[in-house]
């Protein structure tokens, strides 16, 4: 037996878990993966294989059979809801025993680490961690610095190149040494100048927390040592997502020991726009020759046609590793292929299929999803779900900590743990309005510029009625204040701080004496943040906080949820989000929308074959999300920037085989007869009304509109496609219609 074993098991005590037990339910390369050790151990999870169960299990195993402890294993993975369900799902395997186990994101473990040893790097363990926004306030500084105007020069952009920089490990040192032109030579000054801000605020932006850490191991291998011996066992969940830091910081912790076991699926590597780098997987074998692969291929959600047409697009790619998907679920309905005239026909015959679904049968709102390209996507079937008071939800959109009530609520808190923090300083100085204008904050701002001090000295200097004017009094009310509540919220529960904040502040009085819905909106959010610190205190109230206050863990805890951690599907919406934000979910019932060149695969991806075959896995992970039924739509025409643009049908639908396809297309009078499926029949006839069999319109004709009801025609206006009808409709009043876009029937 492994002497790492006989340790662990000497620290445990006795193991009462039984291998049986782990092992019981799972299929053979379940099994396989699970009981593999020891060693670099490659585990390909095709989509809905259980790779999550296998990860538990694994833990499971290591733990109750292997005997190590369980402080000795660290598992990673993207989100904090698939982290906190892999724990829960070990808990339940091993009980209480679990509790010192490290499953985390990649963000949370590193934030832990560097609340311990960020010291060595010369920062405070105090650090603040900013956001995409925080991060862009620190970029127009930057560019203020350099005598740029933000209006001429794009800061988004700049922090879109210096994220690109900082996914791959690049230094603004490097940065400006590999320049090769005037724009990226000013981008990396501007790296460096954005870099030295966040020193003297005491912060790091998101991607700061691996790169940092990864620095830290380097820099320091007594650091790195550390948790080389207490992680005997490394476990990483979606490696086909990791960005070359991540692969670093992998290969620091487990390459000593290489006690590292890997789970991903090439297939479904979607995020290179962020840096994650698909090579970083498919190199897995060459990295650890004496690697061990396992292949899980028995798929536990789709039935086999869904399968089978999405393995066929993907396929279609070079850059992957083959396997096929297979089930036991015998049958299942074909993939349906709607081909619209154009985009309102599209949204029209999906929110109807959905109210088929939902109202016709046993079917909820929430077993139904639609899935989109890009965001802009939304509004039509925003707009069509609201005519027919369908419930709705975005995933994706707004995130409450991203509320800027919300917002503001949290920089108080950050500005009274960190005074240092300037963006959040600048945030919430005249929030609730206090007198205290732009004006004097840019003067105090270009003070601290002039002469190297922070903006909270500046402010001090102001208050003492240094050049500010009759801000002055304003500015010393403010920061009593201020002083007064950092006195105060000293050693709060979050909630408690929050609450004597917002009271102290005067912003809630201000909110609630304001009336209106959206005040009201704004006030019923703050009230959820002290709910959801309350909830933080209670899960948290029996647990070693390692010196640092709960308020400053409930701050980290915020700083690290995602767009998906917080979406919780209800039983009655309906789900619309981007194919990106899909990733992880699945649903009975899937509609793809938009499938058109250009549009999917997007315009911005087909410069390249690279290109291509990330958003043929897009297309993949969108398939694979479907357990029971799945519709692809595409539309002849569609609204998109301001004007009408026509397309072809995505390249994605000629790659489904025509066996595995069901051609949906409405049944009334003018529908010419169905052709084609996926192959270069793919056409828009379905719409198009033969001669003569068109009825006569003339005024006095009755018809009936499907959301406004039973009219009168009292002019025809024009001729040929664009023709339209002025109507008297008995509820809606006078309407104007394109009549080939109005859908209406007679009598």
């Amino acid at each position: 037996m492994d002497i790492r074993r006989i340790v662990g098991m000497a620290r445990r005590g006795a193991v009462d878990v039984q291998a049986e037990d782990i092992l019981e339910g799972l299929n053979a390369e379940q099994r396989k993966a699970v009981e593999t050790s020891e060693g670099p151990l490659l585990v390909l999870a095709g989509a809905g294989s259980g790779k999550t169960r296998v990860l538990t299990h694994r833990i499971a195993y290591l733990v109750g059979v292997c005997g190590i402890p369980t402080d000795g294993i660290l598992a990673v993975t993207f989100t904090n809801k698939a982290a906190g369900e892999m724990r829960e799902r070990v808990q339940k395997l091993l009980g209480p025993t679990s509790e010192e186990l490290w499953v985390a994101t990649f963000h949370s473990t590193c934030v832990r680490i560097l609340r311990r040893d960020i010291g060595h790097l010369g920062y405070s363990r105090g650090f603040v961690i900013y956001d995409q926004a925080d991060g862009l306030g620190v970029i127009k500084d930057a560019l203020k610095r350099h005598g740029l105007d933000p209006k001429a020069t794009d800061p988004r952009r700049i922090q879109w190149r210096i994220d690109e920089w900082k996914n791959a490990g690049i230094g603004p040192g490097q940065a400006a040494a590999a320049a090769t032109d005037i724009d990226t030579e000013r981008a990396a000054e501007i790296y460096l100048t954005y870099q030295r801000l966040l020193v003297d605020a005491n912060a790091l932006d998101f991607n700061d927390l691996l790169v940092k850490t990864s620095e830290l191991f380097e820099r320091f291998p007594e650091v790195l040592a550390h948790y080389r011996r207490r992680w005997q066992y490394v476990m990483v969940d979606e490696y086909q997502d990791t960005n070359h830091v991540q692969y670093k910081l992998v290969q620091q912790i487990a390459g000593e020991h290489r006690n590292l076991c890997v789970v991903g699926d090439p297939d479904q590597s979607i995020y290179a726009w962020r840096g994650a780098d698909i090579r970083n997987i498919l190199d897995f074998e060459n990295d650890y020759p004496d690697v061990q692969t396992v292949k899980l291929e028995r798929n536990y959600r789709s039935t086999q046609p869904i399968l089978e047409g999405a393995s066929a697009v993907v396929a279609q790619n070079v850059d992957r590793k083959s396997k096929q998907l297979y089930t036991d679920r015998e049958g299942g309905d074909l993939i349906e292929i709607f081909e619209a005239e154009d985009d309102r026909e599209e949204v029209r015959y999906v929110v109807r299929r959905i109210l088929a679904e939902v109202r016709g049968g046993d079917r909820s709102g929430g077993d139904v999803a639609i899935f989109y390209r890009t965001n802009a996507q939304s509004r039509v079937f925003e707009e069509e779900f609201l005519k027919y008071d369908v419930p709705y939800v975005i995933v994706g959109g707004v995130r409450f900590y991203d509320r800027a009530e919300v917002k503001d609520a949290l920089a108080y808190l950050r500005v009274l743990l960190n005074p240092v923090d300037t963006v959040s300083l600048k945030r919430i100085i005249n929030k609730p309005a206090r007198g205290i204008g732009k004006t004097t904050i840019d003067r105090a701002d270009d003070s601290a510029i002039a002469n190297g001090t922070t903006l909270l000295d500046a402010l001090r200097v102001v208050a003492a009625g240094g050049s500010g004017g009759r801000s002055a009094p304003k500015v010393a009310a403010f920061l009593e204040m201020m002083d007064e509540l950092r006195h105060d919220i000293d050693g709060r529960r979050p909630a408690d701080a929050i609450a004597h904040a917002l009271d102290r502040t005067g912003y809630l009085r201000v909110l609630e004496a304001e009336g209106t819905p959206e005040a009201e909106a704004r006030v019923e959010n703050l009230k959820e943040l002290i709910a959801a610190a309350d909830d933080f205190d209670r899960a948290n109230a029996e647990i070693e906080q390692d010196e640092r206050s709960e308020l400053e863990l409930f701050l980290d805890q915020v700083a690290l949820v995602s767009d998906l951690d917080s979406y919780d599907r209800r039983e009655d919406c309906v789900s619309l989000m981007t194919v990106h934000s899909a990733k992880g979910l699945e649903f009975p019932i899937v509609f793809v929308v938009g499938m058109e060149e250009g549009v999917f695969p997007h315009s911005a991806s087909m410069r390249d074959e690279s290109g291509i075959e990330e958003e043929r896995r897009l297309c993949y992970v969108a398939m694979t999300r479907a357990m029971e039924k799945l519709t692809l739509t595409c539309a002849a025409e569609r609204f998109r920037f301001g004007s009408r643009t026509y397309g072809v049908p995505s390249r994605f639908l000629k790659e489904i085989p025509s066996h595995l396809v069901a051609s949906a297309r409405p049944r009334r009078a003018s529908a010419a007869p169905a052709r084609g499926t996926t192959d270069s029949n793919l056409d828009y006839s379905y719409g198009q009304a033969e001669a003569g069999e068109s009825p006569e319109l003339a005024p006095g004709l009755a018809v009936r509109h499907p959301i406004f009801g039973r009219g009168s025609i009292l002019a025809v206006l024009g001729a040929g496609p664009g023709q339209k009808l002025r109507i008297r409709f008995e509820r809606a009043g006078v309407k104007t219609l394109v009549v080939r876009f109005a859908n209406l029937e007679l009598g």
